[in-house]
């Protein structure tokens, strides 16, 4: 979609995705090697219970599956921003994650193209949502 085609309010939902043990394991030894994520055992011992996903993982997932929708196209220039970022709840193996996104701002600027920006909100199979998280991006025309 062009800039001028998106609305306020406008929400999409995107397809679901199922993060699993070995994805978290993999992903925290190269980006996020603390206990919660790598050592299950230790993990069992720990406030959550068990293994969970890194957070930076599930904005990583969350941002894969609303791109996959396809709103933006080639008419996206670049992201500009992710504001306010939160963590709500903890994402463990086998949990199913999809995504809301909802238009929360237009910014239209001098050249023609502006700046959308869509409250990401993500929940797991159970409907609990896991994050919410700010994101903005360039699109022409």
């Amino acid at each position: 979609m062009r800039f001028s085609d998106f609305k306020i309010g406008q929400r999409y939902e995107t397809k679901s995705a199922v993060l699993t043990r070995d994805d978290i394991i993999r992903f925290a030894e190269v980006y996020d090697p603390q206990y919660m994520h790598l050592d299950e055992e230790k993990a069992k011992q720990g406030r959550f219970g068990g293994l969970i996903a890194s957070g930076m993982q599930t904005l990583n997932i969350s941002f894969k599956l609303w791109i996959d929708v396809g709103v933006y196209g080639d008419h996206m220039i670049a992201g500009t921003g992710i504001n306010h970022i939160q963590f709500m709840k903890p994402v463990y193996p086998g949990d199913e994650l999809r995504v809301v996104a909802e238009v929360t701002e237009l910014r239209p600027r001098r050249t023609g193209n502006g700046t959308v920006t869509v409250l990401l909100s993500t929940y797991n199979q159970k409907g609990q949502n896991v994050l919410r998280a700010e994101l903005s991006a360039l699109v022409d025309n």
